[in-house]
């Protein structure tokens, strides 16, 4: 599905998205619903809506920058997190690593966004300070596995349109090590999908459509949700890289499309299945499976 572009913003303005609606009209989630200049640096915060744009994930964002002008580095979205859960507006990177996201506290919103703007930080200070649900300074805990910088100034092809999950080898220096994680996850099929109907009462089997390009080699999870087409809902990317060839457990880093677009979160292949179901249903968030620095995981205690 094709979605409108969004309006150029002036110099010195960021766009407030909105990308929750009912019956065609926008929920701002008690965010402005019109133009306000923010303390401390007079950056505009312009509010602006369409249909259109209705459940937009972070990581499709940057593909509606319009062409031409000049590109703010940053996009502010108020999405259904934010009308329905009470969480910070979304802060979407448009410059430094396009597509990844990171969640502010909204009385915050203004210091930050001048910031970015005048310097004072970057998109990537934002990510390191992010908490285990997303949000900038939050205090639910540090990651055990915080987002990696990824090089700058790489570019990949988009992922495969599915409304199922993903697994993309990231990397290729271990072929027996790829073919054993494949057979543990119960062989590809002929659609290029690995799955079984077995389920052992405790782990939930991975489904996932099989992406092994070396085009996607080095991908990190930031990089992750622009490449995801927006016209099918993919429940779940999971990286093999390197990690999951070192390690025991064959660990998957498994990649938030939605609520905190980007944010990995390091769990044993048997663990992805149910992370991807859970998802699916609605019955887990993502950063319940985000290991905390000095606590062990829920999936490895007795």
């Amino acid at each position: 599905m094709s979605r409108p572009s969004l309006p150029p913003a002036a110099p010195g303005e960021v766009l407030l998205v909105c990308t929750c609606y009912e019956d065609g009209r926008a929920q701002w989630g008690g965010l402005p619903g019109k133009d306000q200049v923010l303390a401390d640096g007079g950056v505009r915060l312009r509010p602006v809506e369409n249909p259109g744009w209705d459940y937009v994930h972070g990581g499709a964002i940057p593909a509606l920058v319009p062409d031409g002008g000049s590109v703010p580095p940053v996009a502010v979205l108020v999405d259904i997190p934010v009308v329905f859960g009470g969480d910070g507006p979304l802060l979407v990177d448009l410059a430094a690593v396009p597509g990844r996201g990171v969640r502010v506290p909204p009385a915050r919103l203004g210091e930050i966004l001048n910031g970015l703007l005048g310097g004072a930080l970057t998109f990537d200070d934002l990510v390191r300070g992010m908490d285990r649900c997303g949000m900038y300074m939050g205090d639910a805990g540090r990651p055990a596995f915080p987002m990696p910088a990824p090089p700058p100034g790489r570019s990949f092809p988009a992922l495969p349109s599915t409304d199922m999950s993903l697994l993309v080898r990231t990397s290729f220096d271990d072929e027996d090590g790829w073919h054993a994680l494949l057979d543990e996850l119960g062989g590809i099929d002929e659609d290029g999908c690995v799955g079984t109907d077995e389920h052992d009462g405790e782990h939930a089997p991975l489904t996932a459509l099989v992406v092994d390009d070396r085009a996607f080699e080095g991908l990190h999870p930031g990089e992750v949700p622009a490449l995801v087409p927006s016209d099918e809902h993919t429940t779940l990317v999971a990286l093999a890289d390197a990690r999951t060839f070192a390690e025991p457990g064959r660990p998957l880093t498994a990649v938030d499309l939605y609520d905190t677009p980007g944010q990995p979160a390091v769990v044993p292949c048997r663990e992805v299945g149910s992370l991807a179901d859970n998802l699916e249903i609605g019955n887990m968030d993502f950063f319940e499976f985000v290991a905390m620095e000095g606590v062990q995981p829920w999936w490895e205690r007795p």
